[in-house]
């Protein structure tokens, strides 16, 4: 008879590839298992909520696994496992969930946020990409709102991937500046490989004054990832939150 448990965690992505296990480089989630297997005594396998690419961070990040033991939900084990890991990775809370719970499968929506630097900041070096540019907000938050009239994102994908459908419904995108802080903050119900990073690469192309709002309209339109922007740098992407309905994620009073 086996538990599953829901973990709630955080890390910087500067010194990781990423949240999958790869051959020949440090994931997260393989930090994360040794951990886990360690101080359990037993074989610990964590499902991720996403994949993050390498040098993306998480302030926010869930993920679920299977133990023998039906006690790890308790700030104890949460503290020892912390004491295990290493300076990028925190973790928050652990919670019992149904059996059939899922981590990836069971999110209604996530959420990302992209920074920018208007000035050079070398204590932000490795969490913003520095952009030498004002950029004009304005236009790119009318770009981002012609965004929630599509569905149909494959001009912000990764080619070649293995998934069925490239549709995404939007709920909120929006850039604020606070200084010389510039954030772009997107929600969806999913999101495409490579997406947040092509749309902020592009949609900065009409803040720079590079193409119109009626051209990124028909980038949209095309379906065509050669017809969008570059991708901007990961190092400035941040996963901050995942929702889950109240029935599959309760956590402990």
């Amino acid at each position: 008879m086996t538990q599953r448990y829901f973990i709630e965690l955080a890390y910087k992505g500067t010194n990781f590839h990423g949240w999958q296990i790869q051959p020949n480089a440090e994931s997260v989630q393989e930090c994360l298992e040794k951990a886990m297997s360690v101080i359990t005594r037993e074989a610990i396998v964590v499902t991720g909520a996403g994949r993050t690419d390498t040098g993306v961070h998480a302030s926010y990040f869930v993920a679920h696994f299977d133990s023998s033991k039906t006690n790890l939900d308790h700030a104890g084990f949460v503290f020892k496992l912390n004491s295990f890991l290493g300076k990028d990775v925190a973790v928050y809370f652990i919670s019992k969930v149904n059996s059939e719970a899922h981590a990836r499968f069971d999110a209604t929506s996530r959420i990302y946020q992209y920074h920018l630097n208007l000035i050079k900041d070398p204590f932000c070096i490795e969490t913003s990409w520095y952009f030498s540019r004002q950029p004009d907000l304005l236009k790119m938050n009318e770009a981002s709102k012609i965004l929630f009239e599509y569905t149909d994102f494959t001009s912000f994908s990764k080619l070649h991937t293995d998934v069925k459908t490239n549709n995404c419904i939007i709920f909120l995108a929006e850039w604020t500046q606070v200084g010389s802080d510039v954030v772009f903050t997107i929600k969806a119900d999913r999101f495409l490989r490579n997406m947040v990073r092509a749309l902020v690469g592009t949609i900065l192309e009409v803040g720079i004054g590079k193409i119109s709002l009626a051209e990124f309209r028909q980038i949209i339109e095309q379906k065509d990832r050669g017809a969008a922007g570059l991708s901007v740098p990961a190092h400035g992407l941040f996963l901050t939150d995942i929702e889950y309905s109240e029935s599959v994620f309760v956590r402990k009073k």
